[in-house]
């Protein structure tokens, strides 16, 4: 009975052990593990990122804004975003977007698309930029209306 709950040893993958262990008969070490992810990690950060349609993202938020404005939560609202920041400022905007759609408990289509829009969005971490919740706290109109100018912006921007 007590074979049974005999624990095995597990080693977790990371990115690139199943690559390493296909060329090589020895299970890659944690220093092999960490050279590999802080690579992927810096070579990531520099590198130019890729921003999703931004102009279906504003006809997602046009479609959801009667909902959205019933909502009378406080909400982190970026302002005076540097270039090289937006993304990231997008990125606060559509978690704290996320927020109120769960709140007001929004479904279907019009919601969906302002998830799949967020799983679009790069995660790096994003040097020189403020965190999310730095920023001050807006209500709903002044948080769509900084919402909508920095979409436009970023549009306008790709359109060019």
């Amino acid at each position: 009975m007590t074979d049974f709950m005999t624990a095995l040893p597990v080693q977790p993958i990371y990115p690139g052990d199943l690559q390493a262990a296909s060329t090589s008969s020895r299970p890659a070490t944690f220093a092999e593990r960490a050279t590999k992810l802080s690579f992927l990690s810096t070579s990531t950060s520099a590198a130019f990122v890729p921003v999703p349609n931004t102009s279906h993202a504003q006809s997602c938020l046009k479609s959801l804004k009667n909902a959205i404005e019933k909502s009378d939560a406080m909400l982190y609202a970026p302002s005076a975003v540097q270039d090289n920041c937006k993304v990231m400022s997008l990125r606060c905007y559509i978690l704290e977007l996320l927020v109120v759609i769960m709140e007001q408990e929004i479904v279907g289509p019009k919601a969906n698309c302002i998830f799949d829009f967020n799983d679009r969005l790069p995660k790096d971490n994003f040097v020189g930029c403020r965190p999310c919740e730095a920023y001050s706290l807006k209500n709903i109109t002044v948080f769509l209306d900084g919402l909508n100018n920095l979409l436009e912006e970023m549009t306008t921007q790709l359109n060019t």
